[in-house]
């Protein structure tokens, strides 16, 4: 678990991220292979063997890798480079800065301090790895790297351990076409792998999050520290991310695991003293208020660059401009967010955060976690019920938070419940996916209003009139399919909670 210890010196100068630093999602599938294994023939082009050599750094107590993150200083073909991986969601972000000194750069340090305090980062291990492949092509298309490694696990020079593996590198296309690959590969003979990275076989370390959940008889309260404990880390992990500020999705997961926090303090309330949850809850909300101006700007960029993808080179051009000052008001909004979360009120945050997880400030209560969930899904009912065949906006997007707090406090439930919870929670992500293209919908009318403030020519009239209409379809097209899915919905409820 990530530890708030001490403000780290000069932070917000060597966040100020060089141009020269690279940052992207590596989407990938590791198999498993034995000696025997060879690569099938596959439609592309080979990869010439190389060599690769890679030192890896961390804490003497490993508390990069207990989070899922490693740092390593790489030598390829000459080039020298260290390259941090952090967690986003299923796939990893990779920040590369090309560097031959020997030190890990203050920058990455400073990314990583709620990880590392003021302890040293130590050389932990070092791979060296042949490396040979195959890029993939489809249609003349390349769509990903097939790599078959040999790995072999160096200390004072001698070989300790060695291994093979076999990685799908997606470079374009869709996921199918990774999946596709997958099937060739393991009908050659690969298998299963755990997805960590080669540190943690060279290291025989457990992989983060890997605990089981309490056993279904378990109690009350060890299914929500279990709860808390999951997201704490998911917020931590996805923390360097939204220092970063180059991948929206790291703020975003940061955001959700805020929400998804307070929501279990807010179901699981009566089994805790309630001035500590409250206050806990407080805390959490300021910090998603705090994240939400750059999530706000993140999606409105996604939104119309999108959009300007799509339109030909007349109708763009009242759009650039506007991107433009888009992007400028989400520097400055990030230069606030990098502030805010030096602050002592955030690592006080952190630090309560992570004492809630080893000890929640608990009542004695006869209350199950069945109980809780039952309790949030009659809130939803009652205001599905209220709201009627002909719900207004904003009771939809009530509805549409209620549907997710009965789900995360049915996720909170879903151990000691089994399958008809489960049904339950297939079932309101589906209603929430809708809701969200409502909502959604009603943003970007806001977003275009905006951009008409700041263009105000007829062309750019007539482009935000097509795009209105557009989102106009996306909330016809939601509306439609509401009735439907949330009867389906109480349906699901009542089977699971009564």
């Amino acid at each position: 678990m990530a530890r708030a210890d001490k403000t780290p010196s000069k932070q917000s100068d060597s966040l100020a991220i060089s141009p020269t630093v690279q940052s992207t999602v590596e989407r990938e599938i590791k198999l498993a292979v034995d000696d025997h294994f060879r690569l099938p023939q596959l439609p592309g082009t080979p990869l010439p063997r190389h060599r690769l050599t890679s030192t890896y750094y961390d804490t003497s107590q490993y508390d990069l890798a207990r989070a899922g993150m490693t740092l390593r200083h790489r030598v390829e073909r000459g080039k020298q480079a260290w390259q941090l991986k952090l967690p986003l969601m299923k796939d990893r972000l990779e920040i590369e800065l090309v560097d031959r000194r020997p030190l890990p750069p203050t920058m990455f340090r400073d990314l990583l301090f709620l990880f590392l305090g003021e302890r040293e980062l130590v050389p932990v291990a070092t791979l060296r790895v042949w490396r040979a492949g195959i890029r993939v092509r489809m249609d003349h298309t390349p769509v990903a790297d097939v790599t078959l490694d040999q790995v072999s696990v160096i200390k004072d020079g001698a070989v300790l351990q060695r291994f093979r593996e076999l990685e799908i590198e997606r470079i374009d296309g869709k996921d199918r076409a990774l999946s596709d690959i997958e099937r060739q590969l393991r009908r050659a003979g690969a298998a299963d792998h755990d997805g960590h990275p080669k540190l943690f076989r060279a290291l025989a370390l457990v992989a983060p999050g890997s605990e089981p959940p309490p056993a279904s008889d378990a109690a009350v309260m060890a299914h929500v520290q279990w709860d808390l404990a999951r997201h704490v880390r998911w917020l931590l992990a996805h923390d360097p991310g939204t220092r970063l500020g180059r991948e929206p999705e790291s703020l975003h997961q940061m955001r959700v695991a805020t929400r998804q926090l307070r929501a279990i303090l807010r179901a699981a309330k009566p089994l805790l003293v309630p001035e500590w949850a409250d206050s806990l809850r407080e805390e959490l909300r300021w910090l998603g208020r705090l994240l939400g101006p750059a999530r706000d700007l993140d999606v409105q960029l996604a939104y119309f660059r999108e959009e300007s993808a799509q339109l030909d080179a007349r109708d763009r051009r009242p759009l650039t401009p506007f991107i433009a000052h888009l992007e400028v008001q989400r520097n400055k909004t990030q230069e606030i967010l990098l502030n805010e979360l030096k602050r002592e009120r955030y690592l006080d945050l952190v630090r309560r955060l992570q004492q809630a997880v080893q000890d929640p400030t608990a009542v004695e209560s006869t209350v199950t976690l069945r109980d809780l969930a039952k309790d949030e899904f009659t809130k939803l009912r009652d205001a599905i019920h209220q709201a009627g065949p002909t719900p207004t906006n904003a009771t939809i997007h009530e509805t549409r938070i209620k549907t997710k707090r009965a789900r995360y406090a049915a996720e909170l439930a879903e151990p000691t419940v089994g399958k008809v919870a489960t049904r339950f929670i297939n079932k309101a992500r589906v209603v929430q996916d809708v809701l969200g293209m409502h909502q959604d919908a009603i943003q970007a009318e806001a977003h275009i209003r905006e951009f008409l403030k700041h263009s105000t020519s007829t062309r750019a009239a007539f482009v935000a009139g097509r795009m209105v209409e557009r989102q106009r379809r996306r909330r016809e097209k939601a509306r439609k399919k509401m009735d439907r899915l949330l009867r389906s919905l109480i349906k699901r409820g009542e089977k699971a909670w009564g």
